[in-house]
C-alpha cells in the first residue's frame, strides 16, 4: 500500500530534510516514527528537500508499507513518536503511480522578513531580520523580471546537483504588512538555495543599493558571483505542493503569517 502525508516542521533544530548519519534531520525523525507505527522499516520520499533551519508547513511525502492501520492510527501514532518541532498534518492512501517529487506540478515557498530596527526575540528563529528600511514595492517590481522560464544560474548554489539551471517561476509576489515583508514564490521546481539567493538580491534593491533593472541583468549574466548574498534560512517556509487533481490530495494550505501589536 502507498500512502501520502503532509509534514509540518520547525527546521531550527534540524540539519535539513535529508537523512544524515551524523546529525538530526526531519527525514530520519519521520521515518523512525512511521516505522514504529508500521512495525517495519519505512522509507519516505519528499516533494522537495529543505536545508538546515528551513521550515515547512506543507511538505508532502509518500511511503510504501505492508502494514494495515487506520488513517487516524498513522496520524496520531506517528505524531506521538515524533520529536517536538515535527508533526504530520494528514495521512491518506494514494494511487500506485503517485510520487511525492515527480508527480508535483509546482511548489510554493514563502520568505518572511521582519523589517524594523529592533531585533526579534520570540520570532528569532522564525523570520529573517533586516534592520535597514526596505521598499517592498520596489522589490516587487524588480522581482517580476524573474517570472517565466529562464536559466537561473545567477541564483544557484555552487554545490547544486541539478543537471541544469532552467526553471519556470509562475508567480513572485512581494508585499508588506506592518513590519513584515512577505515574498511568495511559485515555480515548477527550485535549484539549491534558489529562493534564498533571489531574496538576498532583492534585499539590495529594497535597500536602495541597486536599481530595479539589476534583477533582469543578473538573470542574463548567469553568474552567481554577481548576485546578492544568500538570505538567512530562518525566514524560509516550504508552504505547498500542487499535484494533478486526480490524485485527490487536500488542496488547502496555510501561509505562515505573523502580527505584532
Amino acid at each position: 500500500m502507498k500512502l501520502a502525508a503532509c509534514v509540518e516542521y520547525d527546521g531550527t533544530a534540524f540539519c535539513g530534510w535529508q537523512r544524515l548519519s551524523h546529525a538530526s534531520t526531519v527525514q530520519a525523525s519521520v521515518e523512525h516514527a512511521l516505522s514504529e507505527v508500521a512495525n517495519e522499516k519505512i522509507d519516505a520520499v519528499c516533494a522537495g528537500r529543505t536545508d538546515s533551519s528551513v521550515h515547512a508547513n506543507g511538505q508532502i511525502i509518500h511511503f510504501e508499507t505492508n502494514a494495515e492501520r487506520p488513517m487516524r492510527g498513522w496520524l496520531f501514532g506517528s505524531n506521538v513518536k515524533l520529536p517536538d518541532g515535527i508533526a504530520l498534518r494528514w495521512v491518506q492512501p494514494v494511487a500506485a503511480d503517485f510520487h511525492a517529487r515527480f508527480s508535483a506540478i509546482s511548489r510554493r515557498y514563502r520568505y518572511i522578513i521582519l523589517n524594523r530596527w529592533a531585533k526579534p526575540a520570540i520570532l528569532k528563529n522564525k523570520v529573517a531580520w533586516y534592520h535597514h528600511p526596505l521598499d517592498a514595492e520596489l522589490m516587487h517590481v524588480a522581482a517580476q523580471a524573474l517570472v517565466g522560464e529562464y536559466d537561473f544560474s545567477s541564483f544557484r548554489a555552487s554545490g547544486c546537483q541539478a543537471t541544469h539551471a532552467r526553471r519556470a517561476i509562475r508567480s513572485l509576489q512581494v508585499s508588506r504588512r506592518d513590519d513584515f515583508i512577505y515574498i511568495d514564490i511559485v515555480a515548477n521546481a527550485f535549484l539549491h538555495h534558489m529562493v534564498r539567493n533571489i531574496v538576498g538580491s532583492l534585499l539590495e534593491v529594497g535597500s536602495g543599493e541597486r536599481k530595479i533593472e539589476w534583477m533582469a541583468e543578473l538573470l542574463e549574466q548567469r553568474d552567481r558571483t554577481l548576485a546578492g548574498m544568500t538570505a538567512a534560512a530562518s525566514g524560509l517556509y516550504f508552504v505547498y505542493v500542487e499535484y494533478p487533481a486526480h490524485f485527490g490530495l487536500p488542496a488547502s494550505y496555510i501561509l505562515p503569517e505573523f502580527a505584532l501589536s
